[in-house]
């Protein structure tokens, strides 16, 4: 009886965290670098600075921490323009797709996950303006998606899309 009850506690707890949404690394990033989430800190999203020879710009958002927490989200299936591949995307057709990641290829895949989430204000920016970029960064001739930046406006970003400020 003594060894049943440590191996019957031991199925308990498992069939408890089988029934919570899995942590993504937005979430675990959270307990991994506790900077991010402290209020009045510096965080950066970045894109950019691909290629081996010639470097593309680095393109980023500076910003203070106001508040972080991990939440369940559903991931559902990624919106799709059909005839279209993501390089022929419109800014608007972008922007949805961007906002829906992380999301799913099929409808059997969608499920509930947790995921860390930095609310942040916004403090300076450097966005690209060529028409390229129209359909490949988050940033894009001064907007975050579709929102217009200016000092004081308020974002949500996954965890795991932030860094610490470089010095």
């Amino acid at each position: 009886m003594r060894r049943l009850l440590p191996i019957s506690l031991l199925l308990l707890a498992g069939a408890a965290v089988a029934d919570e949404p899995a942590l993504r690394p937005s979430a675990r990033l959270l307990f991994a670098q506790p900077e991010l989430q402290q209020p009045g800190a510096c965080v950066m999203y970045r894109e950019g600075g691909a290629g081996w020879v010639v470097t593309e710009p680095v393109f980023w958002l500076k910003g203070t921490v106001l508040a972080s927490e991990i939440r369940s989200r559903r991931f559902e299936v990624c919106p799709e323009v059909p005839g279209k591949t993501v390089e022929r995307y419109t800014r608007e057709e972008f922007n949805r797709l961007a906002a829906a990641r992380p999301c799913v290829s099929r409808a059997d895949l969608v499920r509930e996950e947790a995921v860390g989430v930095v609310r942040l204000r916004v403090d300076r920016w450097e966005t690209p303006w060529g028409k390229r970029a129209a359909n490949a960064y988050r940033l894009y001739q001064g907007h975050f998606l579709d929102k217009k930046l200016s000092q004081g406006l308020e974002l949500e970003i996954e965890a795991d899309l932030l860094g610490a400020c470089r010095s």
